[in-house]
């Protein structure tokens, strides 16, 4: 396989208990698969439900660190709005966010600290920012569990990454407990074959 130096970099974004170790072992195996170097952080932030969590992906020819500095993410995936804001200072001129539509209320929130801001897709989309936000939830629902969000933003990446759907197929079926394989690999097709 011919690889171009390029470094590409992807983060996945979102709160803890959303599946981000899931989404970014998928990619790692493909990646892998597909003979990248590829480099997969550790999950960073507050890893017990409700706190925001991110991990970075980056693979090409040679990568040397797995971490992402502000102004490298070609991508951002983000399980939720307010953590696609939250990165939008990671993301590399001309780079996409894959957001899921919904809204998890942080802390301040809950305590009544602070507002769910307005809006928050335009603000993003007036920054000149590729953003592609999707109900996730809902078709993670269609596949049959709540929880699989992070597999139907994972199916949506794969349409952007153009690598053949029988390895991520493949990654799931080695990723994904068997008891589980069934609605993520629904998930993914849901959010692979989706209108952007």
């Amino acid at each position: 396989m011919s690889f171009n130096n390029d470094v590409k970099s992807i983060m996945i974004v979102g709160v803890g208990g959303q599946g981000s170790l899931l989404a970014s072992k998928l990619l790692g195996h493909v990646l892998v698969s597909e003979g990248y170097d590829a480099k997969v952080s550790e999950v960073h932030g507050m890893s017990q439900r409700g706190g925001s969590v991110v991990t970075y992906v980056k693979y090409g020819s040679k990568v040397y660190s797995p971490t992402i500095d502000p102004g490298e993410a070609d991508y951002i995936i983000a399980f939720e709005l307010l953590e696609a804001a939250r990165y939008i200072p990671f993301l590399k001129k001309g780079g996409t966010i894959i957001t899921s539509s919904q809204h998890i209320d942080p802390m301040p929130v809950i305590t009544g600290a602070a507002a769910y801001p307005e809006d928050i897709a335009g603000k993003i989309k007036a920054m000149d920012i590729n953003l592609v936000q999707i109900d996730a939830l809902s078709l993670a629902k269609q596949a049959g569990n709540a929880k699989a969000v992070n597999v139907v933003l994972m199916g949506v990446l794969s349409k952007f990454l153009h690598f053949k759907s029988e390895i991520w197929s493949k990654a799931i079926i080695e990723c994904v407990p068997a008891k589980f394989l069934e609605f993520n690999q629904k998930a993914f097709n849901i959010g692979a074959n989706s209108s952007l």
